[in-house]
């Protein structure tokens, strides 16, 4: 269930990163380790592939000065959609789990 719901908060936070910009996925975990979610390759490149298979990321190759070209990746139109969706969903549950905690006895 903790894997479930890890991969689902990622998947988010991955959508959210890229309404912002295109980004290769070096950048990706390099953005989610600064907001202290620890993502390793072997993690990214899966979601990465999920979220492209169901029409929420496209991506485009750029030639790179140091090294083999890069995947660059964005959100697409029902990406934003489904993240808007993603989010409103998030946030009632936060409410639900802060509600619960709020009761009183």
């Amino acid at each position: 269930m903790k894997a479930q719901m890890r991969k689902g908060v990622l998947e988010l936070c991955i959508l959210k990163l890229l309404k912002n910009k295109e980004m290769y996925p070096s950048e990706i975990i390099s953005s989610l380790k600064n907001s202290e979610l620890i993502v390793v390759e072997g993690t990214l490149y899966p979601l990465l592939t999920r979220l492209k298979k169901a029409g929420f990321l496209d991506y485009r190759w750029e030639e790179s000065e140091s090294g083999p070209p890069r995947k660059y990746y964005k959100i697409t139109d029902v990406g934003n959609h489904f993240s808007k969706e993603l989010e409103k969903t998030w946030t009632s549950l936060q409410n639900a789990v802060n509600q619960t905690s709020n009761t009183k006895k």
